[in-house]
């Protein structure tokens, strides 16, 4: 049998990944021993939070070849997400409404990345025998930005996410990992930050706290998603009405001026996630969650979860009497830790509530006495 032309083969590959919906694909070797100490730094610094699997597996992420013995190269793959009238700031800017995080108002990504990479994975096995071969999309201990940096598909901002000179950073990224002796790709020369600290400056939170180094425990993705403990009293108010992640550092991130907006039906917002009224979701049962969130990524953090991070934005939204019944509504049958969110909201509304009362009572005594607003 004659030796595949790997040059031709890597050609094909590429291509065969913009069939199939790709935006971009590279190729690069397994070697991230550089990035070993950065992550064990990270670990020990236990901004990982209450992520135990990112420790479990330790030094596993950066060697994917232990993943896939035979592993020779990975192909890092990346896809647009940005949904066509994605609402940003009319979301942000009305207290009243819930933000979900833009890359979650449609179907879960990782089920789509996943079988378009199995295709993929298919097609090249049809051209070469014995080839092996693993797709992952967020499924397994791999660290997928420094591969795709590696492999040519941008380099990693500030904000710790992959940045694309023509595409911003609005994209998911998927690995093949594959026991072919292909072509690899050159990264980018440098990092294209330069002095901007944005990212850095508008985190709600302060997680970014310092170039490249997030921690986990103060992102308000991490409290919203991935934490299923109370979320820390001082956080809660800077969380604002964000209930499902964040795009802070992106949305003020300079390249994603470039982002192109996805073409993928799969990513269209749902009618029922996009700008929705918190009070409507609040009303929701768990049957109802369970329906509406059917093939959603925001399924898997549960109902409990849910309605913690509701009820902590409802606590940060306008003290309307309707808000405080529905609240009040909820309290005896919620669950524990629910229930002690409820009561922060409950209590941030008054607390809100008897502040502006006071302001509009010194207001109305200066007015009589004749004396300047310094309300």
């Amino acid at each position: 049998m004659t030796a595949p032309d790997f040059d031709k083969l890597a050609q094909d590959i590429k291509l065969w990944a913009r069939e199939l919906g790709f935006d971009q694909a590279g190729i690069t070797d397994t070697d991230l021993h550089q990035e070993e100490p950065r992550l064990q730094a990270w670990l020990d610094a236990g901004y990982h939070g209450t992520m135990d699997y990112m420790a479990r597996h330790g030094m596993m992420r950066a060697r994917p070849h232990e993943l896939l013995p035979g592993t020779l190269r990975v192909l890092s793959v990346r896809m647009n997400y940005l949904p066509f009238e994605a609402g940003f700031a009319a979301t942000l800017r009305d207290p009243s409404l819930g933000y979900i995080s833009r890359y979650a108002l449609g179907r879960d990504y990782h089920k789509l990345l996943r079988a378009r990479l199995k295709q993929l994975g298919e097609r090249i096995e049809a051209r070469c025998e014995a080839l092996g071969w693993r797709p992952f999309v967020d499924s397994a201990p791999v660290l997928e930005r420094p591969l795709a940096a590696k492999a040519g598909l941008g380099w990693v901002g500030k904000h710790s996410l992959l940045l694309n000179e023509s595409a911003g950073s609005f994209f998911f990224l998927g690995e093949l990992l594959l026991s072919l002796p292909l072509p690899i790709d050159q990264p980018v020369e440098k990092e294209q930050c330069g002095k901007c600290v944005a990212c850095i400056n508008i985190c709600p939170t302060g997680a970014i706290i310092a170039p490249y180094v997030v921690d986990g425990r103060r992102c308000i993705s991490y409290l919203t998603i991935e934490s299923d403990e109370p979320i820390p009293v001082e956080l809660r108010p800077l969380l604002g009405n964000r209930i499902y992640g964040c795009d802070d550092c992106q949305l003020i991130c300079p390249w994603n001026r470039y982002a192109d907006a996805s073409p993928e039906p799969d990513f269209s917002p749902r009618a029922n996630l996009h700008s929705p009224k918190l009070l409507d979701l609040w009303a929701w049962s768990e049957a109802l969650f369970l329906k509406n969130t059917e093939g959603s990524p925001i399924r898997r953090i549960g109902y409990q979860r849910w309605r913690r991070n509701l009820a902590v934005a409802l606590g940060n939204g306008p003290a309307d009497e309707a808000v405080f019944t529905a609240l009040h509504a909820a309290l005896p049958s919620a669950d524990p830790m629910v229930a002690e969110h409820i009561s922060w909201a409950v209590a941030s509304l008054t607390a809100r509530q008897q502040g502006e009362n006071r302001k509009t009572k010194l207001l109305i005594r200066c007015i009589e006495k004749g004396l300047p607003d310094h309300a």
